[in-house]
């Protein structure tokens, strides 16, 4: 049996996955990425190969593709694909019927569209600023005193929305502060920020050429309160994923890795 790995070193997150020849995922792993991306890296690629039986160390692998931020320091990766690339053939090896994707990262937030073969049909990036991102959900998240986890789940029970009019993730993070400090419900408050991510989010659902509906990839892709937002903000529905959204990028590169390494 031959194996083939996809390692995405990410700004907050690196993940590693393995498929076996068929395409079947038989290993992933996510670890927070180190200051050092080589570190991260071969961290992340180490652990996921310590999870298959059958290899023992990176050369075992047919074929191994870096993706992400750190695609570059992937250790004795054969070579390196671009993110969004990755991410849509993730999703399309997940679900082929999702055409459109939201991939919310650590430090950006793409709008990507997925042809039939699970190649990128047209993509944007707001990169220019943290709003909306990983980062920007940990800086609420801190506001309000709590984990992420919980911070996502806090909106779901608002009953009205207190908008946030701050676009800037540090002026948002004093306007929250400043909110709950006045003593306002909490809930409405994150049902606020919800709304203001799900409100950036338009454009580039728009520009991923999402019509009826659109999946989420990333971390962010967990926070329920977010799906929520996007859900009534862009009236479409967000298709939820059968594997952690977060191994896209991943998956995606280990799948290339597969494709381009079967004949070997």
């Amino acid at each position: 049996m031959k194996y083939f790995g996809g390692c995405d070193v990410g700004s907050t997150y690196t993940k590693a996955v393995i498929l076996d020849e068929n395409g079947k995922l038989v290993a992933s792993t996510t670890i927070r990425s180190k200051i050092n991306s080589a570190e991260s890296a071969e961290m992340a690629t180490k652990e996921v190969i310590s999870e298959v039986e059958e290899i023992n160390k990176i050369e075992d692998l047919t074929y191994l593709i870096g993706t992400g931020y750190g695609r570059n320091k992937v250790p004795q990766a054969h070579e390196n694909i671009s993110e969004i690339s990755c991410h849509a053939m993730g999703v399309h090896v997940t679900d082929p019927s999702v055409k459109a994707i939201i991939d919310i990262g650590g430090q950006d937030v793409k709008g990507i569209e997925i042809d039939n073969d699970g190649t990128v049909l047209a993509f944007a990036m707001n990169d220019k600023c943290a709003a909306g991102t990983g980062r920007f959900f940990e800086a609420m998240a801190r506001a309000f005193e709590c984990s992420l986890e919980e911070f996502s789940e806090l909106s779901l029970s608002a009953k009205n929305v207190i908008p946030i009019t701050s676009q800037c993730t540090v002026f948002a993070e004093s306007e929250v502060i400043t909110l709950v400090g006045e003593g306002k419900p909490k809930e409405e408050i994150a049902a606020g920020i919800q709304q203001a991510v799900a409100k950036r989010c338009f454009v580039m659902a728009k520009k991923a050429g999402a019509k009826k509906d659109i999946t989420l990839t990333g971390g962010c892709a967990k926070n329920e309160g977010l799906k929520k937002a996007i859900e009534k903000v862009l009236r479409i529905k967000v298709i939820d994923l059968k594997i952690d959204p977060q191994l896209m990028g991943a998956l995606g590169a280990a799948e290339y890795a597969r494709q381009k390494g079967l004949n070997l």
